[in-house]
């Protein structure tokens, strides 16, 4: 790591103490940046990267809220504005016990990238609350949304922050918040992505990214002359990436075995078919299930609860040629990594935000296997959501083909973009120094045609 590169990091981690995910998520990019510095010193001289770690704006808020019973609940709300360079700010909000300052800094970070490889013209943005949704009512939730929005309206819009969803901020979420809005500024516009079909949303929004980070992995076994067909698939998480994820492996031809959720994972050797995935379906979006109803339901099945004392994540120690993470960050340590390895996958796909720490990033980049980072594998997402703002603006809604081709195309150019980039700074094939530095050079050249802002 170079002087400039390690004073970098040094200066990241006194601004922003305590803040882990952020500072592994910028260290990540900073490793691979450092062959474009050599290139180009111009961009260390403009402090280019410094501006981008930088958030151009934070937003901290109170939540009060009245829950069923009558009493004041208070949660903290937060917008992170990272990056409008090429774009309004874009990302989505997270409703999570676990969310801070910290992870919503690292998810800015990375969509800051994540969006500039899509080609689209859209800054990087995160929100959220440790606000749960999980055990509230459709009122409390309700309730909570609308003051969240009742603080959010003052700092987005069209045309300046665009928020979509995230873990804990599905359909009903976004419809409370959508509306809530609506009413507030008396306006109807495109200022949320997500929405439902009847009032602005998108077809393939929900699909888009699992869908694309099957597309993606797809993409990279082109280059060795393979398809999905037949293979094997591990996933992760049961929530709207994970289930897309599996329709999308099914309908190439592959086989998933896993989904999971934090109180254990199923494991389902005769596959996870369309009629056992309309059940997943149906006890997470409706019944707001666990996981493990699964294996009560089918007997091809075996649940194992999670175990918080292992040093490792029993899911990915099962045999298979490819691995989808798609539930949260840090899910995949080295010694899952080492698993996973072990057992013969050979393609991993990230369908989640930074799923893998950087020792098990690096065990999988040394192995030489086809690793989609996430920040290129997961923009399908975000690209989508792209989509809809351009429906949005033009008031045309587009048919359902017409996006599914827009998002294969999109994530064809996002693949061509990292294995081009990563020819280019003479490390084929490292598909994360690909990502990194082709989403980098295209919102740092932006930032020195704008000046110092």
């Amino acid at each position: 790591m170079s002087e400039y590169v390690k004073d970098l990091m040094a200066d990241v981690k006194a601004k922003n103490p305590s803040e882990i995910e952020f500072h592994q998520a910028v260290e990540e990019v900073l490793e691979s940046l450092e062959l474009v510095f050599e290139e180009h010193p111009e961009y260390r001289a403009l402090k280019i990267l410094d501006r981008i770690i930088e958030p151009e704006r934070v937003l901290m808020f109170r939540v009060p809220w009245l829950d069923d019973q009558g009493t004041i609940q208070v949660n903290r709300g937060f917008r992170i504005e990272m990056n409008s360079a090429i774009g309004p700010y874009k990302g989505g909000l997270r409703f999570h016990p676990s969310v801070n300052l910290g992870i919503l800094k690292f998810l800015a970070f990375e969509q800051v990238f994540k969006n500039s490889l899509t080609t689209l013209p859209m800054g990087g943005g995160k929100g959220g609350s440790d606000f749960d949704p999980k055990g509230k009512s459709d009122n409390e939730v309700m309730r909570f949304c609308q003051s969240f929005m009742s603080e959010l309206q003052r700092h987005i819009g069209p045309n300046t922050d665009v928020p979509a969803g995230d873990i804990g901020v599905g359909g009903r979420e976004i419809g409370y918040l959508f509306g809530y809005y609506k009413k507030l500024r008396n306006e109807f516009t495109g200022v949320l992505t997500g929405k439902g079909l009847n009032w602005g949303g998108s077809l393939i929004r929900p699909e888009a990214t699992g869908y694309g980070a099957v597309y993606f992995a797809a993409e990279m076994l082109t280059t060795r002359n393979q398809t999905l067909d037949g293979r094997v698939c591990l996933v992760s998480g049961s929530g709207n990436v994970a289930q897309y994820t599996v329709e999308k492996i099914t309908e190439l031809g592959g086989k998933a075995v896993t989904l999971s959720d934090s109180a254990g994972y199923i494991y389902d050797e005769e596959g996870i078919s369309s009629e056992k995935l309309a059940f997943v379906m149906n006890l997470k979006n409706m019944r707001r299930g666990r996981i493990k109803e699964y294996a009560d339901e089918y007997s091809s099945a075996v649940y194992t609860p999670t175990d918080p004392a292992a040093d490792s994540n029993p899911i990915w120690s099962h045999k298979a040629e490819c691995a989808f993470p798609s539930a949260t960050q840090n899910e995949i340590n080295a010694v899952d990594a080492q698993n996973l390895l072990n057992n013969g996958v050979y393609v991993v796909s990230e369908g989640a935000n930074m799923p893998t720490t950087l020792e098990g990033a690096k065990l999988f980049l040394d192995a030489g296997i086809l690793y989609g980072p996430a920040k290129a594998a997961n923009a399908g997402g975000v690209a989508v959501s792209g989509l809809e703002m351009t429906q949005n603006s033009m008031r045309l809604p587009w048919m359902r083909d017409e996006v599914d081709k827009r998002l294969q195309q999109i994530m064809h150019n996002i693949h061509k973009t990292c294995v081009e980039t990563a020819e280019q700074f003479k490390t084929p094939g490292n598909l994360v120094n690909g990502a990194n530095i082709g989403g980098f050079l295209k919102v740092a050249n932006a930032m020195i045609d704008q000046g110092v802002v």
